[in-house]
């Protein structure tokens, strides 16, 4: 039986109980009856998935819209364990409960901090000159809030938005690494199987004689001692080699290191990755990655190369780096052809959420039809550490540390284009940053977004408490402007006002909190907690603020 015969037959076998010997299917257990899926979602057919489970809410159906909310409800599975269970539940739950995305978004710290970030990616953009911009939060299996800023195409002045694709990049290395690891599980392969083992070809000269060979594992950790790229300039041209020249090209490489021995970015290792992807499961690696992750977890505007179709529509048109006049260039449309494995992806913010909602969904609730829950939790683990203690990786995933805190995720930087994806799996919070720019740092915003958020939405979680802020606060609130240049937002943070200066890289260390200590005026609380110097409030005619008064200098109100 051929491996795509094996999943296409896969459902049939659960449902009529033909199980593989003892009980699992390439090292994973199979589900007794009703298809496989997460536990806890509702049973039946989303997209061409069959869930299992218990009556339930679609969380991953996201809407066009800035702010997504629970959807569709899903079919059960006509199976008599399954009927049981749904008329159960159906006794039980009498009243639907609100929905988590509601609820969380609504919390006034959420939306506080989501307020927060909001003006402060756009002033980003404004003060960085980028076009473009998509972001979103995710917790859990939700789509929290997301939103575009500026333009895809600045030409068109098309706006950006979270349904906007850009080109993801390195990101693709998540989707091989996950084919790889799929192979894997089903026994096909090991990470210790040196590479010319599924490669015939793989010929690149060794450089150190005696070296140990450079394997699967090797190449997934970026320790397999690879160039970091094939023997093209398509960084410098934005014109990528055909993967027929890549292979013809490989025999005069050499490698860098020994294999297992330093730590090397490389595109060129990933690309051999999904070769083997190929090879090993005898179909291109387009097709199979389309038929054994996008399609599955339902990434509809994922696609492993940058869609032409899309050019001058939905695909944001990429821009060079600021230059000394000020000004970015036009990137000219492109495909990443050979190295697409690698760097060739392109997707939505909202392709990505629903990436990572699916990561904490397999990490909570066990496996599924697209990977085992062990596996993932084993991509996202350091299996490799430089000698220098500063870099560790995991399968695919980039993993560091962060004021005691463990991420994972990956960055993407294609010609014209920069991307983020953050995740914290132990407090099911992602971010997803996109641009169609070049020379922004993707991993602030990220960062930023977790800060901010994060600690909001953590709150929320524990405690229903909130002592609501005192309604004359929002009477300030707004824009303020120095004549000589500089800006000022007024907002309400943790029940206080407070002042946020901009640009700054780091929001929160930029906040002024204020105390109202008499009309209209307030004081600065210090670090220590005392009070430091006055704020005052001039008010206009028509009782709204015009100035705000400041050691003698004044701002004025411009919104």
């Amino acid at each position: 039986m051929t491996l795509g015969s094996r999943a296409r037959t896969r459902a049939d076998k659960i449902c009529s109980g033909r199980h593989e010997p003892g009980g699992v299917e390439g090292g994973r257990r199979v589900a007794e009856c009703g298809g496989v899926g997460p536990p806890g979602l509702g049973g039946g057919v989303v997209g061409d998935r069959r869930w299992k489970g218990v009556v339930g809410t679609n969380r991953l159906a996201l809407l066009p819209t800035e702010t997504v909310f629970l959807t569709q409800p899903i079919r059960t599975q006509e199976c008599p364990m399954t009927r049981m269970i749904v008329a159960a539940i159906a006794l039980a739950l009498t009243t639907p409960l609100p929905s988590p995305a509601q609820s969380l978004s609504d919390d006034p710290r959420v939306s506080s901090a989501l307020s927060l970030l909001d003006m402060w990616v756009d002033a980003q953009l404004a003060y960085e000159r980028i076009p473009g911009i998509s972001i979103g939060v995710v917790h859990d299996q939700d789509l929290i809030w997301s939103k575009g800023y500026g333009y895809s195409d600045v030409d068109r002045m098309t706006p950006a938005t979270p349904q906007t694709i850009y080109s993801i990049c390195s990101i693709s290395k998540l989707f091989t690494s996950t084919g790889v690891m799929q192979l894997r599980d089903r026994g096909y392969l090991r990470l210790d199987d040196p590479v010319s083992q599924h490669l015939p070809w793989f010929n690149i000269k060794e450089t150190y004689e005696g070296a140990a060979p450079i394997t699967i594992e090797g190449l997934l950790t970026h320790s397999s001692g690879l160039p970091r790229e094939a023997d093209f300039p398509y960084w410098t041209e934005a014109s990528f080699p055909s993967r027929e020249s890549i292979i013809d090209h490989l025999s005069k490489q050499e490698t860098l290191y020994p294999a297992s021995t330093y730590y090397q970015y490389s595109n060129l290792a990933l690309t051999m990755a999904g070769e083997i992807v190929a090879q090993v499961s005898g179909m291109p690696y387009a097709e199979y990655v389309q038929r054994h992750i996008l399609d599955p977890l339902g990434l509809d505007d994922t696609s492993p190369e940058i869609p032409e179709k899309h050019k001058g529509g939905q695909l944001a048109t990429g821009y060079g780096s600021i230059g000394r006049d000020g000004t970015r260039k036009t990137v000219h449309f492109y495909t990443v052809n050979g190295i697409a494995p690698a760097a060739g992806y392109a997707s939505t913010v909202q392709d990505l959420a629903k990436f990572a909602s699916w990561q904490f969904r397999l990490l909570e609730h066990g496996d599924d039809d697209v990977l085992a829950r062990n596996t993932l939790r084993e991509m996202q683990r350091v299996h490799f550490m430089d000698p220098g203690w500063r870099t560790t990786r995991g399968i695919g995933f980039s993993i560091w540390r962060s004021d005691d805190k463990t991420f994972v995720g990956h960055g993407g930087s294609c010609p014209g284009y920069r991307t983020q994806l953050l995740l914290r799996p132990q407090e099911q919070f992602a971010a997803i940053f996109m641009t169609n720019a070049q020379g922004v740092n993707t991993g602030l915003y990220t960062r930023v977004a977790y800060e901010v958020v994060a600690p909001a939405i953590a709150a929320a979680l524990s405690s229903d408490e909130y002592e609501a802020p005192d309604s004359i606060l929002s009477t300030y609130v707004g824009r303020y402007e120095r004549p000589l240049g500089g800006e000022t937002e007024v907002i309400v943070w943790e029940g206080k006002l407070a002042m946020l200066s901009l640009p700054t890289e780091n929001p929160l260390n930029a906040l002024t909190k204020l105390k109202h200590v008499g009309e209209h005026t307030f004081q600065r609380i210090r670090r220590d907690g005392e009070l430091g110097e006055k704020f005052t409030f001039e008010i206009g005619d028509d009782g709204r603020p015009v100035r705000l008064w400041r050691n003698n200098q004044y701002q004025t109100k411009v919104n």
